[in-house]
């Protein structure tokens, strides 16, 4: 470690800032391969436009779970010199590698539906606690540096993902397949990625060395056993919280039904989704009342009492990551096919035509990852001069125009520009609100919150997974380019929302 003033963390030098995000990298490259080619294999094996949402629920749904569990357990873990995060960066990659394996040689689509499953529940294991590190390894004064340098892997790792499929059909290797079948540029592409994923976890697992709960300690960091427990909700609370929000979820799930059930065109379905969710926080308060009572003190009930004492500042910034992932998801779902309808003209996915898209759509995403990796190294400038807020405003409102031209742009080459915008906004989006959250959090719960904080990408993601494909079928008229659209004006609500942060 670098040389630090005695009661100080330490600063970090570059080199061991850039170790200590090499795993992002290979964290990246599972996700780039994920988002830009799953909605293509699903429609491959058969999936209709409108039902495409729905088999991307299951992955948030479980990390919706693993995240808090995952950053709760990396705060209580110290395994010797594999240390405190680092062991859940192994074991997530490991999954998320033999996944990658497996996914593009289903046959099915429910084997698929499976498989993302697997990969995204493997892929948040690795991640959440790749945030949590950073807190714990820097000094609030080079937070902005640690987040803007994952964003640089970040971007690289998905440009390469990206452009995989791209550039192994340009040597050769078959773009296209009998219906049904995932093409070869696809399968390749999943097999080089799960190579690629342990290979960067395991640089920064063996370049990188923790610090010791006694360090952290000595640092101001850690003022108390990070092994007690202190509960600081009443069972009356629990008990109080959890009636409000389970009667309201019974109550938006009857009025679902019996709407449903005599409707002329009922509404979608997978927003039982949603409501159901609603209920089982309510249920979960519920029994972390009964626990208290009985004093009985566990990781789950500390988790559900975290949720309940959340940082002002984390409040807010939750309402803008809210919006800021509900715009990436309508983009990371429906790219393929808006483009496939708006330029291409086809919703055949068996034609040379869409599948050609589906390469370039690839090749746009490599674009706007690319950008946000150039991008990475002006947000510390840009925050330092503006403050962390107004750059991450700044950033959302040209990442939401960066959207809404997609309709404009009949020409696909021109989308490249709509991409710059989207880049910069998606390497601020996973910099910026990391940076001015950890400044926030107390040292011992910086996992348990950062996974609690990653419920604000996850609940996007289900709220579009359940309601876009309603959006798109019945009121876009199946025209997936309007759900862009909607992914901008989104980003740009997010970036009004912005002005509510303080800066510290």
């Amino acid at each position: 470690m670098s040389t630090a003033i005695a009661g100080q963390k330490p600063r970090l030098t570059l080199a061991q800032i850039i170790n200590m995000s090499v795993g992002f990298f290979g964290i990246q490259f599972a996700f780039g391969l994920q988002n830009a080619n799953v909605s293509r294999i699903f429609q491959t094996l058969g999936a209709e436009i409108e039902k495409i949402p729905i088999l991307w629920i299951a992955a948030p749904l479980t990390g919706l779970i693993i995240q808090p569990i995952i950053g709760h357990m990396s705060d209580k873990t110290w395994l010797g010199k594999l240390g405190r995060r680092r062991p859940y960066f192994l074991t997530g990659a490991l999954f998320a590698s033999l996944a990658l394996f497996i996914f593009p040689g289903v046959k099915a689509l429910w084997m698929a539906a499976v498989m993302l499953w697997v990969l995204d529940a493997s892929i948040n294991i690795s991640m959440e606690p790749f945030r949590a590190f950073v807190g714990d390894m820097l000094p609030d004064s080079q937070r902005t540096t640690g987040f803007a340098m994952q964003s640089f892997f970040i971007g690289l790792g998905a440009v390469i993902s990206s452009l995989l499929p791209e550039l192994l059909t340009k040597m050769n290797v078959a773009n296209t397949a009998a219906p049904g079948v995932i093409p070869d540029s696809v399968r390749l592409s999943f097999i080089i990625g799960a190579i690629v994923y342990i290979l960067a976890i395991s640089y920064t697992v063996l370049t990188t060395r923790e610090y010791s709960p006694e360090e952290m300690k000595s640092f101001g960091e850690i003022d108390q056993d990070t092994h007690s427990i202190n509960i600081k909700t009443t069972a009356q609370a629990f008990y109080k919280r959890g009636s409000i929000w389970a009667i309201i979820g019974v109550i938006l799930c009857a009025i679902l039904f019996f709407y449903n059930k005599n409707a002329a065109h009922p509404l979608a379905k997978e927003l039982y989704v949603l409501t159901g969710g609603i209920t089982v926080y309510g249920l979960l308060q519920l029994i972390s009342g009964i626990f208290k009572a009985s004093d009985k003190k566990n990781g789950f009930l500390e988790v559900m009492d975290d949720l309940n004492f959340l940082p002002s500042t984390m409040k807010k910034l939750a309402i803008v990551q809210f919006f800021s992932w509900f715009a990436l998801f309508s983009m990371w779902i429906y790219t393929t096919t808006a483009l496939s309808q708006h330029i291409a003209g086809t919703t055949d996915t068996t034609s040379e035509a869409y599948n050609n898209m589906g390469n370039w759509v690839g090749v746009l995403f490599a674009w706007y990852n690319g950008f946000a990796a150039v991008f990475a190294f002006l947000l510390p400038v840009l925050a330092k001069k503006l403050s962390r807020p107004v750059t991450h405003m700044i950033a959302l409102i040209v990442g939401g125009l960066g959207l809404i031209s997609f309709y404009f742009f009949k020409d696909e080459n021109l989308l490249v520009i709509s991409m710059a915008g989207v880049g910069l906004a998606w390497c601020s989006i996973l910099a910026m609100p990391y940076s001015m959250l950890t400044q926030a959090l107390p040292a011992n719960k910086m996992g348990v919150y950062m996974g609690i904080f990653n419920f604000f990408i996850v609940i996007p993601q289900i709220l579009a997974a359940t309601l876009l494909g309603f959006f798109t079928k019945d009121l876009f008229n199946g025209q997936a380019i309007y759900t862009i659209v909607l992914g901008g004006c989104s980003m740009i609500v997010a970036a009004l929302l912005t002005l509510r942060i303080k800066d510290k």
